[in-house]
């Protein structure tokens, strides 16, 4: 799909007004940050309007969002001066706070249902190396692509093996990045792996985890303008600089994605390892139900059964699906008593109702799809 010029006239002109709006936000004039926010919030909606399309209209809808709330705030605050934020990475921005996880989620690796090849490649580039530098001479992959369809466990390995080498957990996304300082994306970035590399040579290991990395390192040639190429720049350069043999610096990416072929070619090279997290197989299903059912009262239950009907269901889809047999029978509860009694066991019939009531999520094209790019870029 190719968009006509006024496509970049309108992304042009949304970015100067944020622009503008930032510039007098920061320094005080909020009569002028009011206008101009207003205006990057009338370009960004027209093009969503307009270009509905756009890989990054959810993106835009973000800046329409942040922008509003300032809007409010900057209202409630004419008669003060109150700096807000200043740069990121100063005192008091709130950039840090959204994408560094003071407390990593608390997952480890026995939490995560089978996956067994994808754990033992993970290990393989990030914990081994890091217990025992000495037996990697020539370095150790600092790049890995978590690709697979969505709900199998993607954000659960990188959180789970940030854990494993207590590392700082960086987690950023394309709204992140392009979001919080229009305009000063690839600065963003740059300071991100500055603060990398700072928290690493003083001994802590960080992991910059990217969802979706395809809408921040992807190629969309028919929407792109300067913000996204130089935030590609950006992380190459910095993704380079990981990969010198001589640099013992402790940072890795990792990056997730549902749609892999999107990706820059450059950007799949970087990634040294390209890792499948598949829909779960039969035994993988059995699992995950012994996992979500494994703290719950329960009775009759055949997991045999209930994996053989959940074909095609992500780990997401079980945990929803066992999600909606505990409701069904708090509902129950509800309804009879109001809400008076102990809860009952869990049973095959309600899971079996709630297969039923949910079907699974992923559709088997985009499976299919995953698998032929598996076979050709998929580098444990």
């Amino acid at each position: 799909m190719t968009f006509p010029l006024a496509f970049s006239y309108l992304r042009e002109a949304a970015v100067r007004y944020a622009r503008a709006a930032v510039i007098a936000d920061k320094e005080g004039n909020y009569e002028v940050a009011i206008d101009n926010y207003r205006k990057a919030i009338e370009m960004f909606s027209k093009i969503i309007r307009l270009y509905p399309d756009s890989p990054l209209a959810s993106t835009y809808r973000e800046f329409i969002l942040k922008y509003k709330k300032r809007i409010k705030e900057l209202e409630e605050l004419k008669t003060q001066k109150i700096n807000y934020g200043g740069t990121p990475g100063g005192n008091g921005d709130s950039f840090w706070k959204d994408i560094i996880l003071d407390e990593k989620p608390n997952i480890k690796f026995s939490d995560i249902a089978d996956l067994e090849d994808a754990k033992k490649a993970i290990r393989e580039a990030i914990v081994y190396p890091y217990e025992r530098p000495d037996l990697f001479p020539l370095g150790w992959p600092r790049g890995i692509l978590l690709f697979g369809p969505p709900g199998c466990g993607k954000t659960m390995l990188a959180a789970a093996v940030a854990n494993e080498i207590d590392s700082v957990f960086i987690q950023v996304d394309a709204a992140t990045i392009m979001s919080k300082w229009l305009g000063e994306a690839e600065k963003n970035v740059a300071r991100i792996f500055k603060f990398a590399r700072k928290k690493s040579s003083e001994g802590k290991p960080v992991i910059i985890f990217i969802d979706e990395v395809d809408a921040l390192l992807g190629v969309f040639p028919s929407t792109e303008v300067g913000g996204e190429v130089r935030v590609r720049n950006q992380f190459l350069k910095e993704m380079d600089g990981l990969q010198d043999k001589s640099n013992k610096h402790y940072i890795y990416v990792i990056g997730a994605t549902n749609k892999p072929w999107k990706l820059d070619e450059a950007f799949i090279r970087r990634f040294n390892k390209r890792i499948y997290i598949p829909l779960p197989n039969r035994e993988s299903r059995i699992e995950l139900f012994k996992l979500y059912l494994k703290s719950l009262p329960k009775e009759g239950i055949d997991y045999e059964k209930l994996a053989d009907l959940t074909k095609g269901y992500s780990g997401s889809d079980i945990r929803d699906v066992v999600n909606e047999a505990i409701t069904a029978r708090a509902r129950e509860i509800f309804e009879k008593n109001g809400g008076v009694g102990e809860a009952r066991p869990i049973t095959m019939r309600d899971l079996i109702e709630a297969i039923k009531k949910r079907k699974p999520s992923v559709d088997p094209l985009i499976v299919k799809r995953i698998e032929a790019w598996a076979s050709q870029y998929n580098a444990l």
